[in-house]
């Protein structure tokens, strides 16, 4: 069994990254994968930060870069560290095929067998489910993210994206009326984010999803001040704990999940330090 740690690399959501290196990997044997996924790079500031344990795990790195300062940053880490790297545009198949010293196989569709990562996808999804908007608060401290904030922040989309990438997510509103069960503020294993987004385009949304129903959109839930009130109940929320926060207004449901992502891969790294091999 030939180990391979594979880097993923990405100034995006890293999505085309993710299908590429699943399709190429399903053309080898015998190889023992950790995939190890950099999202949203977008700063010499924050390759610097990763490039630690990028090269503990020497391996191959796979990358989407538009700004060529930083592709060339990292191209010149991991040539100094000994690792190759290839961008998704390039021959990805024929890269791997060097680094695991093995032909492609040319049999089509085995990325579609259901291996160990498959079925801890399926049981972070049907966890992330039963855990939705504050169901099962006893369990809690079994999740790896939980997702705060007011209603219609994007948390059950954002859980549910997390989920299908092997996260355990629970996610809970945030409402001034009904405060989170204390449990909330005791977690010690889960990461919790808080996500916010600007009043007006609360409103917006809300608003919207009241249309929708066939609602009145005249009640508390829409009215600016309310809404206001609630934003500034959760922020407060967040900075008493402590939690980090994600500004969901101009984002994607992807631009999210890898912003919470990237918050957890460097929460993991000040806690435990490099994954060991």
């Amino acid at each position: 069994m030939t180990k391979l740690h594979l880097h993923l690399l990405s100034d995006s959501t890293g999505e085309t990254l993710e299908m590429i290196a699943k399709a190429a990997l399903s053309q080898f044997e015998g190889v023992d994968v950790e995939r190890h996924f950099w999202p949203m790079v977008r700063s010499h500031q924050h390759l610097d930060r990763i490039m630690s344990e990028i090269t503990q795990f020497p391996g191959l790195v796979i990358f989407t870069l538009v700004n060529q300062e930083i592709r060339v940053s990292l191209e010149a880490a991991c040539a100094e560290a000994k690792m190759a790297t290839v961008s998704a545009l390039d021959a990805v198949t024929t890269c791997l095929s060097r680094v695991l010293g093995q032909e492609q196989l040319h049999r089509p569709g085995r990325q579609h067998q259901m291996d160990d990562a498959y079925f801890r996808r399926v049981e972070a999804i049907q966890f992330t489910i039963a855990h939705d908007d504050g169901l099962l608060w006893e369990e809690w401290e079994e999740s790896d993210i939980i997702l705060a904030g007011v209603s219609r922040t994007s948390k059950t989309p954002t859980a549910i994206y997390l989920a299908n990438r092997g996260f355990r997510c629970a996610n809970i509103p945030i409402v001034p009326q009904s405060p989170p069960p204390p449990a909330l503020f005791r977690l010690k294993r889960p990461m919790v984010v808080g996500l916010t987004t600007s009043p007006d385009r609360l409103v917006q949304v809300r608003r919207n999803r009241l249309l929708s129903l066939n609602q009145a959109p005249e009640t508390d839930y829409v009215q600016k001040d309310m809404v206001e009130d609630e934003v500034r109940y959760a922020r407060r929320m967040f900075a008493d704990n402590n939690w980090p926060v994600i500004d969901v207004t101009r984002r994607s449901i992807e631009e999210t999940a890898a912003a919470v992502i990237n918050l957890h891969n460097e929460r993991r790294i000040e806690r435990t330090g490099p994954k060991p091999v």
